[in-house]
């Protein structure tokens, strides 16, 4: 077209008659049409960088797109969704008669605007006012329905959140444009906003709330720090139930410190203690060791020339039933010094390999996020190789250590989790530990639930696999006897387990409830007791 124009301009046109006046008249077309092309493209930059006014405002006639789908649990209950609604707003200068959108504003909002206060608005030198966010549907159907130039309903969607503060560090939530910055929210947050299907996850929201609940009165009856708990199917590696306290508030997260956003089972790195045993005994039985150890002194540890560089001691209300465990025996009794001398039978290596086929050595990359690295020993010498057989001397995360006790007890088998519903399929994983092996460790665990430690969480009519755990925590290098962390592993059904949970408090104290104790038997125990209590209906039902 321009080249035509050009050609026109340059050579002139002299219309039928050939006057000089048709010539003027084409050349002043030429630049009419030169500067409605500029206007055009100029346009089309705008609403393209910043969208027409009709996307910034939405639509009133029901044409309104939801910008990103829902997330719902493994039984549809919805755990997001963006919910429809608008601001009433006043655009002053496409107001023509103000006098009617003055009556208008009074009459839609009786008690926030009388008409002299809505005539000073209309008035008024300000470009865009708004008189109402999230104003109700009535309010904005009147506006609708009066169609005065000026007052309009600009249109919003808000991600909302029906579980709250339930579901937070699993779910997330979204930033001011709606992009996922936490959770489900974020990992999945390209499905989210380019399908309209759901996103269906593996959590339970029963079972949640199971878990929230009881965790938060674990809190605040033995004045903990934190509490964590996990619920995974062991052959699906499907993630039932996750919760994480101190939690925040998705839908208005400055309620809340910023370190509340932190999801400590995959975030923060803990000295995991006595559940450390299982892979000890695991280790044991793999490798044939079959005798008893002597177990009722300190046992010490030499160097390379014969000196004791560390002695070995289980904690003071330690009673063993005879001087002469048995492996199976040293773990149903959670015994330190037994365990320190398995450690130092097994083949050299040998332990540091096993940690390595756990996936301790490294942070996961998890379908549903990464994992903190754990922290490993510097060397592997006598003291760190008899130190790690109770759980001192590594510091993993939670999901580390769940993953670890789900594989060398779901017949030998490590099994990544999902965060997404699965089917009964079969599941692949890597092999770590023989599926006998695994059987005889279930076992042990299942005696450890009905003779020791365990028995708090019992529960009639399901074999309970379990063991406890309350490591001391360090204080500028020294341990701090008054901080600790106290945990709770179990599987179940025993003969063949369907699930692994987890339940961890962080420092929490000495109370009249724990009968002045502050170990894991008296505080993370029960508080899986009533856990289980409560979701075994749910889980089968």
């Amino acid at each position: 077209m321009f080249n035509v124009g050009q050609d026109i301009f340059k050579r002139g046109f002299t219309g039928i008659r050939g006057d000089v006046d048709g010539r003027g008249r084409m050349h002043t077309v030429y630049w009419w049409l030169r500067l409605a092309f500029v206007a055009f493209i100029a346009c089309t930059l705008y609403y393209g960088f910043a969208g027409s006014d009709k996307t910034r405002r939405g639509v009133s006639d029901g044409t309104w797109e939801v910008q990103r789908t829902d997330i719902v649990d493994r039984n549809g209950d919805i755990l997001a969704k963006n919910v429809m609604s608008g601001h009433v707003v006043l655009r002053n200068k496409l107001v023509e008669d103000k006098e009617a959108v003055a009556v208008m504003i009074h009459q839609v909002f009786p008690y926030e605007y009388s008409l002299n206060d809505a005539l000073g608005l209309v008035n008024s030198s300000r470009k865009n006012i708004y008189l109402k966010k999230y104003a109700s549907d009535y309010q904005r159907n009147l506006v609708k329905k009066a169609k005065l130039r000026g007052l309009e309903v600009e249109s919003v969607q808000d991600r909302k959140y029906p579980k709250g503060r339930m579901c937070s560090h699993a779910v997330g939530f979204v930033s001011g444009d709606g992009r996922g910055l936490e959770g489900a929210e974020r990992v999945y947050n390209k499905y989210l906003i380019e399908n309209k299907d759901p996103l269906q996850l593996s959590l339970d929201a029963r079972v949640q709330a199971v878990f929230y609940d009881q965790l938060s009165i674990a809190m605040q009856t033995y004045r903990a720090k934190a509490a964590m708990g996990m619920l995974m199917n062991s052959r699906t590696g499907e993630i039932v139930a996750m919760v994480s306290l101190p939690d925040y508030d998705p839908e208005n997260i400055s309620l809340d410190p910023a370190r509340n956003r932190m999801f400590m089972p995959m975030r923060g790195v803990f000295e995991m203690g006595s559940i450390f045993k299982i892979f000890n005994t695991a280790l044991a039985l793999q490798n044939g060791i079959n005798k008893e150890y002597y177990v009722k002194e300190p046992f010490p540890i030499e160097d390379k020339f014969g000196r004791v560089v560390h002695r070995v001691k289980d904690i003071y209300s330690f009673k063993p039933p005879r001087p002469n465990l048995t492996i199976e025996e040293i773990m149903v009794h959670s015994c330190n010094v037994g365990s320190a001398q398995i450690a130092l039978d097994l083949p050299d290596g040998a332990q540091r390999e096993f940690f390595e086929k756990l996936h301790f050595d490294e942070a996961l990359d998890l379908e549903f996020g990464r994992t903190e690295r754990s922290l490993m020993p510097q060397k592997w010498g006598p003291v760190e190789r008899a130190t790690l057989s109770y759980g001192h001397g590594m510091s993993v995360t939670p999901m580390h250590l769940m993953l670890g006790v789900n594989a060398v007890t779901n017949g030998g088998i490590y099994i990544y989790p999902t965060l997404q519903k699965r089917g009964l399929g079969v599941v692949r994983g890597e092999r770590v530990l023989d599926e006998e092996i695994s059987a005889r460790l279930r076992q042990i665990m299942v005696r450890v639930n009905e003779e020791t430690s365990g028995k708090k969480a019992r529960i009639a009519g399901i074999e309970i696999g379990g063991k406890t755990a309350t490591a001391e925590k360090y204080s500028n290098g020294k341990v701090d006897s008054k901080r600790n962390l106290t945990a709770y592993v179990g599987i179940f059904p025993a003969n063949a387990p369907q699930y692994t949970i987890l339940v961890i408090l962080d420092e929490p104290q000495a109370t009249k409830d724990s009968w002045g104790w502050k170990t894991a038997a008296w505080n993370a125990v029960p508080t899986t007791g009533k856990i289980l209590d409560s979701i075994l209906p749910l889980l089968f039902e």
